[in-house]
């Protein structure tokens, strides 16, 4: 029986849908081709660009307005590509933020959290860079629309975490308070003592203390409450540094590195 239509006609006819992704197993099976002729026939769409395979076996269609960077930017695919892994997510540190008002740092790399470590997607111009947390379930997300369908982010108080959880992903100390200060009117200090629950004592200590270096010591003071009751020990700001410097009895926190909040 000969295939239905060519491989070209069924990739337009999805895009035609709003679809941009699909698996060889997809293909294989409503062109009617056999794995083989599949193979090539998805491998010459690759070699013209009009297709990429963030992961074997999975491909993104490539509209004409992106073949210059080729990809479509890591939204129109990110959720797709985790039903693919089949491991739980959501867009995290810098990319959520962004998302959530920081527009101090645009991140050149799509930021996202899963259950396990995993290799980093590059695509075109598209990198996306994954974080690991034991957690990635119960922390707080929301549901976003974007061009293509959903995906799953941070909340605005998860996004805070974040910034204290994964420093390198977040661009250290200097950036973190930055960021966190263009954020923070879209924080909730209630919503952030729930969070707390779910992370180590120290970030919330770091969280708490950046909060108020940047001004939002009323955001900052239901988790100062919380805190207070956990007795916690006293902790470096900047994690892996020495534990020296004078130190903040609020946040039990040894101050080892200096802000330029005007910066």
């Amino acid at each position: 029986m000969p295939p239905r239509t060519t491989m070209s006609d069924w990739i337009e006819q999805l895009q035609s849908r709003g679809r941009y992704t699909f698996t060889r197993k997809d293909a294989e099976s409503e062109t009617g081709r056999s794995f083989i002729a599949t193979q090539t026939a998805l491998r010459r769409l690759k070699e013209k660009g009009k297709i990429v395979a963030p992961r074997r076996g999975f491909y993104v269609i490539v509209p004409p307005e992106y073949r210059a960077t080729g990809a479509p930017p890591a939204s129109w695919f990110i959720d797709a590509l985790m039903r693919h892994l089949d491991q739980p997510y959501y867009v995290g540190v810098l990319s959520a933020a962004t998302l959530h008002g920081a527009s101090h740092q645009q991140p050149m790399i799509f930021q996202v959290v899963t259950s396990k470590p995993t290799r980093e997607v590059r695509v075109g111009k598209v990198t996306i860079r994954f974080s690991t947390s034991r957690k990635v379930e119960p922390m707080p997300t929301t549901i976003m629309q974007t061009e293509t369908g959903t995906m799953r982010v941070a909340t605005s108080e998860t996004a805070a975490f974040d910034l204290v959880r994964y420093p390198l992903a977040a661009g250290q100390l200097q950036n973190m308070a930055t960021v966190l200060g263009e954020m923070a009117e879209r924080i909730d200090g209630r919503e952030l003592v729930e969070v707390a629950n779910l992370v180590k004592l120290p970030d919330v200590q770091r969280l708490g203390y950046l909060l108020e270096a940047v001004g939002a010591r009323d955001l900052a003071a239901p988790m100062a409450d919380w805190l207070e009751i956990q007795r916690p020990r006293v902790v470096p700001l900047l994690s892996g540094g020495p534990a020296q410097g004078e130190i903040n009895q609020r946040w039990r926190i040894h101050i080892n590195a200096e802000l330029d909040l005007e910066a």
